[in-house]
């Protein structure tokens, strides 16, 4: 048998364990749509942690991909960036296409009023393992959402999450990303604003949550995270026009 080493992680999805080559966490009523909509995105060429069925124990079995955290690693160069957009862009492609049985269920936090597509929600850096393959993982979240909300989280959470960076610096790095992406003009339009209000709903979850008693989220409101988005939204909000500038 092999043994279990627990991972680091699994804020929302309970504990996360590796046993040899595979990855296990709790199976939820989620699990087996988003292990199909990840296999359709393989099948489409888009790498991400195979989805291996369910142990003895009822968790569900995916890949371990060896490489580390985006969040762990150095500042990404700005071609790097542009690779991770381009990656970003590549699953919406593969998505596009994806249709779930009417049964589907998901467990999407913050899907936008005008969801039409099954995105993952959660791509940042704490989603990223980058080694021999760049891969994003922790698929729990994807459900129905858009292409341009999706982009707007991953872009601000990759290139405008730290809130002490001088605005035109963080702003070339959200250039390079929104560039690998292949954004429209529509879409850079738009992107400034959505931005804004997808960190803003995020702060409000938390805040909400702590309010309500919900958790994980209500403890991660009060452990910094509450703290960490509402700076963010203010910094997202105070500098529009630098972000529109560099992206048109």
């Amino acid at each position: 048998m092999n043994e279990e080493e627990q991972l680091t992680g699994g804020n929302a999805s309970g504990p996360v364990v590796r046993v040899g080559g595979t990855v296990r966490k709790s199976w939820t009523a989620a699990s087996a749509h988003v292990a199909e909509f990840v296999s359709h995105l393989r099948a489409a060429g888009v790498d991400a942690p195979a989805p291996l069925g369910r142990d003895e124990q009822g968790r569900q079995i995916t890949e371990f991909v060896p490489g580390r955290l985006a969040l762990d690693a150095p500042p990404l160069t700005l071609g790097e960036l542009g690779r991770v957009g381009a990656l970003v862009r590549a699953i919406h492609d593969a998505s596009a296409d994806f249709a779930p049985g009417r049964d589907a269920v998901w467990e999407t936090l913050l899907p936008p009023p005008d969801a039409s597509v099954i995105c993952h929600n959660d791509l940042a850096p704490w989603n990223l393992l980058i080694g021999e393959r760049w891969v994003f993982i922790d698929w729990d979240g994807a459900g129905p959402s858009s292409a341009l909300w999706d982009l707007a989280y991953a872009a601000q959470s990759f290139t405008l999450n730290d809130v002490t960076a001088p605005p035109h610096e963080a702003a070339r790095g959200l250039a390079a990303f929104v560039d690998g992406y292949g954004a429209s003009a529509r879409m850079r339009e738009l992107l400034p604003r959505t931005m804004h209000e997808r960190a803003a709903a995020m702060h409000e979850l938390l805040r909400s949550a702590h309010e309500t008693g919900r958790e994980p989220w209500g403890t991660m409101y009060t452990s910094g995270h509450g703290a960490h988005w509402e700076a963010v939204t203010r910094y997202v909000a105070a500098h529009q026009s630098v972000w529109r500038a560099a992206i048109a």
